[in-house]
């Protein structure tokens, strides 16, 4: 077939050979690496999408050839360390993805080096992504985690021990988790629709309030749910390439879900990162499992799954508020719309403001010693978009807390102080009578 640019079919994931030996072989990656950089080198589209494309670009040009022949090897792991796995470079610049026959993916070739070349954490950094024993624990000792996060000297004690940067914003755990006060609404006579709700980390341990707040627009559109958290979706293992552990995690999460899926029930994730797992990576690593891919077929993401239901909703009340409104980068993946804009259009009059730029969080990326800079300048473009607004609001509840002190940083004195939502579903339940209040960004940055 001859090569043609501009990607004009939708993309295509490979599965992921992760158990197969020539996957890791350095000799081998080490062409992928170098066929793979020089077409970006030649193309250069993802200039702007993070800071992989940059460092990759400063290699080649800072070289003696000016071409990658002359960057060594070795250079590569700086290029590696920068991608956050946000997956725009695939999904919305790329032109050589997937059915294309120069078959790039260059998220899954970051992942592919990481596993060969497992990052070494600074001192107890890789303990950060065990969400499920960490937010045991944290749930369990709220008060003095909570403190902890704000503690000067804590923080510095972290900083050293955990390589977390002392001014990055860390989200606080909740006293109860999520599943401990969660309702369960089944045997209605007439349902809409039944559904189970995926906690996820972030919602079983650090804010409940999400789940809570779907639950009541549930209710509202007469729809039968409950909610279960089997455990983390792994995206932070995924992150740094512990793929043996992700998939593990996909066969047991996909067992837990196949009877509610028998029973004709849909799954919602509350957060996009989860959604996107569950949606498009767990079936790449498991191609050929029918619980992994019934999970997949059948996940919604949360602002994705109110969208099919609103026609079973009543009017929502108007809201006094300019929504400053972030789609994140794993939103966007899923190529599913902007449905988080839809679903706050249920509210009358709403002014929305849409941004679709990255945060620069990146998950635990984005609060380490050596990132969070960085992750602070990739918010900037966000930041000035969102000045107008007096509440702010994004499907990713760290990345909307990152823009929260980002924008509070850049906030001039005597200006307006905005609020802050956690997920645009906690503003659609107030518009239903949920009872929520939102923060100042004054009180989380």
């Amino acid at each position: 077939m001859q090569a043609r640019e501009g990607s004009l079919e939708a993309p295509e994931r490979h599965p992921i050979p992760w158990q197969d030996a020539q996957w890791y072989d350095e000799a081998a990656l080490d062409d992928e690496l170098r066929r793979v950089f020089d077409i970006c080198h030649g193309c250069r589209r993802c200039f702007n999408l993070c800071d992989s494309f940059p460092r990759l670009f400063d290699l080649i040009d800072e070289s003696e050839s000016g071409e990658l022949d002359t960057v060594a090897s070795p250079d590569f792991g700086g290029v590696v360390e920068a991608c956050t796995m946000c997956d725009m470079c695939f999904m919305t610049k790329c032109p050589y993805v997937p059915p294309h026959e120069f078959d790039l993916d260059f998220p899954h070739l970051m992942l592919r080096y990481r596993a060969a070349h497992p990052p070494k954490a600074k001192g107890l950094a890789r303990q950060l992504t065990k969400t499920d024993r960490n937010g045991k624990l944290g749930v369990m000792f709220s008060g003095i985690t909570n403190w902890g996060m704000r503690s000067p000297k804590a923080r510095k004690l972290l900083s050293v021990v955990a390589d977390v940067d002392p001014a990055a914003a860390l989200p606080p755990y909740a006293k109860r988790k999520l599943t401990a006060q969660a309702e369960t609404l089944t045997q209605l006579p007439s349902p809409n629709d039944k559904v189970v709700i995926y906690a996820t980390c972030f919602g079983e341990h650090n804010n409940p309030e999400i789940g809570k707040a779907l639950e009541h627009v549930l209710k509202l559109a007469n729809v039968e749910f409950e909610t279960i958290y089997p455990e983390c979706c792994g995206m932070p293992q995924w992150e740094g390439a512990e793929v043996a552990t992700v998939a593990d995690k996909a066969i047991r999460v996909a067992a837990a879900f196949a009877p509610h899926i028998a029973a004709g029930k849909k799954v919602i994730a509350l957060v996009p990162s989860c959604a996107l797992m569950l949606k498009t990576e767990w079936p790449g690593l498991h191609p050929n499992d029918p619980a992994v891919r019934a999970l997949a077929d059948n996940t919604f993401d949360l602002a994705e799954y109110v969208v099919h239901a609103a026609g079973w909703l009543s009017p929502a009340a108007e809201l006094d508020y300019t929504v400053g409104l972030h789609i994140p980068c794993h939103a966007r993946a899923q190529n599913i719309g902007a449905k988080a804009v839809t679903m706050l259009k249920l509210i009358p009059d709403i002014d929305i403001e849409m941004i679709e730029r990255c945060s620069g969080h990146g998950g635990s990326w984005g609060v380490m010693n050596d990132n969070f800079q960085v992750a602070m300048k990739y918010a900037k473009p966000v930041v000035r978009k969102l000045q107008r607004a007096s509440l702010i609001v994004s499907e990713c509840p760290l990345g909307g807390l990152h823009l929260a002190q980002a924008l509070h940083a850049a906030l001039e004195a005597g200006a307006p102080v905005p609020q802050l939502a956690t997920h645009p579903v906690l503003v659609l339940a107030k518009a239903y009578g949920f009872p929520v209040e939102f923060p100042s960004i004054d009180s989380v940055a």
